[in-house]
């Protein structure tokens, strides 16, 4: 079964919503996932905001901070097939638009993940993101 994981803020919630609506999937918060959910998941949808901007690490301020860290390391998701979402404000926070995204996708392609999703930055009005690589955003961006 596919999911979207991490929906317990309401940026992220609304987004999980607007994608599991649009999808058939099933929107859970990261916290409630069991690891064999998330392991034997065909695929995964992940998303989080940023509130720790300009943060190295643990970027969201969400469960995501401890499940990265501590969970996934444990996890064995070679092959798994992963898209990653990112909630944020491009004009208030146009420094740090969207950069726990960045955080999901590194941490996720370095467990060995299969990593989708890639999109254009045009038309955003921000100065920068560690949620882009090549010129890219890793995954879909939302102001909301």
């Amino acid at each position: 079964e596919d999911g979207i994981r991490d929906t317990s803020v309401t940026g992220v919630q609304t987004c999980a919503g607007y994608i599991a609506a649009a999808t058939g999937l099933e929107a859970e918060d990261i916290g409630d996932a069991e690891n064999d959910a998330v392991t034997g998941a065909d695929a995964l949808i992940v998303g989080a905001p940023t509130w720790h901007t300009d943060a190295e690490t643990e970027r969201s301020g969400t469960t995501w901070d401890d499940w990265l860290y501590n969970t996934l390391p444990d996890l064995d998701l070679t092959g798994k097939k992963v898209a990653v979402f990112g909630c944020g404000d491009q004009e208030s926070y146009s420094d740090y638009y969207c950069d726990a995204a960045g955080e999901l996708y590194d941490l996720f392609e370095a467990k060995g993940c299969k990593m989708y999703g890639m999109t254009s930055p045009e038309g955003y009005n921000h100065q920068s993101s560690k949620a882009e690589r090549d010129g890219k955003f890793v995954g879909a961006m939302f102001d909301e």
